[in-house]
């Protein structure tokens, strides 16, 4: 695909450092050697040395060419639990944390918030909760963002038709404050993909068609969006053939920036952003990559535990390229 491509040149021999607390996993060591072969980034490999030498092995994958950070023989491991005990602000005891940083994506998120590493994947055999909670606790959200979100890129026809639906997996139901950060954040995940960002607020309402305390929230949150983010051309609340197709948003908002030409459509709560991309991935043929998390000081993603090979190749692509986004 032509949007890989171009994520791929801006990565490209930057050195860039991931760590893949999963790193046993078959579908984990496939991906890290196709990425290292060609250069993308440094995989780092996290657990013990034996068992991921042992499952390399079965792959016919050199472990010699990797860094492996093994946590039982970790040189700077009494300085992580230090940092991680004062990151935690006295709300574990040194005890504690040497017990919760045996884990590894605990441990993993550890070694990008430290610096030795630039990002972190996982989610291959862990749940979503096992990924995101040490993110949240270490890593935590950027200044003025209270919450992370879930984006989705959705790629149809060699990238001819790209959009990016959000928040389709972490918010149930965020308030204005919370949507309207989430509709910021998204405007810069989407140009990172070469989207020209116009953000629609989606609701059941255009314009104030309707009226109810859902329709004033997207309507609120438009506003704040548009404070936070006043070089981003945002606009709702929209309906989605309105923000989607030109000959509907002239009738339905003929003096939108916005309706019938937005390529980032922000949802008002989880239950229509996850129904939303998965109608469009079903019944449009679109792909639909991710969830890409957004928010965080740095990137830690979240893959499915029922990734193959192939979407842990192109999601350490997007983790990797989110490392340069600039705020």
């Amino acid at each position: 695909m032509e949007l890989f491509d171009s994520l791929k040149f801006k990565i490209v021999r930057r050195n860039i450092k991931i760590a893949f607390p999963e790193a046993t996993d078959a579908r984990i060591l496939g991906a890290a050697s196709r990425l290292k072969a060609e250069e993308l980034m440094e995989p780092i490999l996290v657990g013990n040395t034996e068992e991921i030498t042992k499952a390399a092995d079965a792959r016919g994958i050199r472990v010699a060419n990797f860094e492996i950070i093994d946590p039982d023989k970790f040189d700077r491991w009494d300085e992580m639990v230090e940092s991680f005990v004062a990151r935690r602000k006295g709300k574990v005891t040194k005890e504690q944390a040497e017990k919760t940083l045996k884990d590894e994506n605990y441990f993993a998120t550890m070694l990008t918030y430290m610096d030795i590493t630039d990002g972190m994947i996982s989610g291959a055999i862990h749940s979503t909760g096992d990924t995101v909670r040490p993110a949240l606790q270490i890593i935590k959200t950027k200044p003025g963002i209270s919450r992370t979100s879930g984006a989705f890129l959705m790629v149809r026809g060699r990238d001819q038709e790209k959009y990016l639906f959000s928040d389709c997996a972490i918010n149930v139901n965020p308030n204005a404050q919370e949507l309207a950060e989430i509709a910021a954040e998204s405007a810069k995940t989407a140009a990172l993909f070469d989207i020209d960002p116009k953000v629609a607020m989606l609701s059941f309402s255009t314009k104030g068609s309707a009226s109810s305390e859902e329709v004033d929230k997207v309507a609120e949150a438009t506003k704040i969006a548009q404070s936070l983010a006043p070089n981003v051309p945002i606009d709702g609340e929209l309906q989605f053939d309105a923000a989607y197709i030109p000959a509907v948003a002239q009738l339905k908002a003929p003096d939108s920036k916005v309706a019938g030409t937005a390529t980032v459509f922000v949802f008002p709560e989880l239950q229509s952003g996850n129904i939303g991309y998965k109608i469009a991935q079903r019944f449009g043929g679109f792909e639909a990559i991710g969830p890409i998390l957004q928010g965080l000081n740095k990137p830690i993603s979240d893959l499915s535990r029922g990734a193959n090979e192939e979407d842990v190749y192109k999601l350490s692509i997007i983790t990797a390229a989110q490392t340069l986004i600039e705020d």
